[in-house]
């Protein structure tokens, strides 16, 4: 049985262990999910997704699996055992490569709800004719959306902006996980379509992914809590 969490997620993106142990003791468990993607996870391994497991958090492992069927089927696996409660990969994989990942995993008693990446938030559309994307960027993020539904996956990544043609489109179930959220103050840094917290539940967002705003604020604690309350009241 798949288990939902809290609508925000902290990125830690860090390399650094003291670093990211000396964040994740300022962050509660009661507020947020943590995220750790490549950098984190290329520099501590399994073993820091298992610490964060011991401090009672729910784990995003964001490592956006691409690549041939096999290969994306034995990692979803294995990613799988770590006994998190989120994986991705990227829609752009194909049919074959997302039946794929979910049947990795099903190897295990609660597999971890699994997404897929449509468009990277980095992306615009001049980025898009760069890779040879013909679609205006809507139409590749619905095009790939859809691709990810038919194939039974759980949900999506997407920018919080695209949400409002999106979210109609879809089953209500259907998860949309949001990066690229800032504070209203904040510089949006190298993501070109980003929302704030509140904007991104309004617009339908599922799970909040929020990275600086927490990570590099003064106090992380007093700025997680005063996110919570803000999406959770307003």
């Amino acid at each position: 049985m798949l288990f939902r969490s809290h609508k925000v997620t902290v990125a830690l993106d860090f390399a650094n262990l003291k670093d990211v142990k000396n964040l994740v003791s300022q962050l509660s468990p009661d507020y947020c999910n943590l995220k750790v993607g490549k950098e984190l996870f290329t520099a501590t391994g399994p073993a820091f997704v298992e610490y964060l497991h011991s401090k009672n958090f729910k784990v995003f492992l964001d490592l956006k699996f691409h690549d041939i069927p096999t290969t994306v089927k034995k990692a979803c696996e294995a990613a799988s055992q770590l006994g998190v409660w989120m994986i991705n990969v990227h829609a752009s994989g194909g049919s074959k490569m997302l039946e794929a990942a979910l049947e990795g995993t099903s190897k295990v008693k609660q597999p971890p709800f699994l997404i897929a990446v449509t468009v990277l938030t980095s992306m615009d559309q001049k980025t898009l004719e760069e890779i040879g994307v013909s679609r205006n960027l809507e139409d590749q993020v619905l095009h790939l959306a859809k691709l990810t539904e038919q194939n039974g996956l759980h949900g999506i990544v997407c920018s919080a902006k695209d949400l409002h043609f999106l979210k109609k489109q879809f089953n209500p179930t259907f998860l949309f996980v949001t990066p690229g959220i800032r504070m209203a103050d904040d510089v949006a840094n190298d993501q070109v379509r980003t929302m704030t917290p509140l904007e991104a539940i309004k617009a339908g967002s599922s799970h909040l992914v929020i990275g600086r705003p927490i990570t590099q604020s003064k106090d992380p604690s007093k700025t997680l809590e005063k996110i919570y309350l803000e999406i959770n009241q307003g």
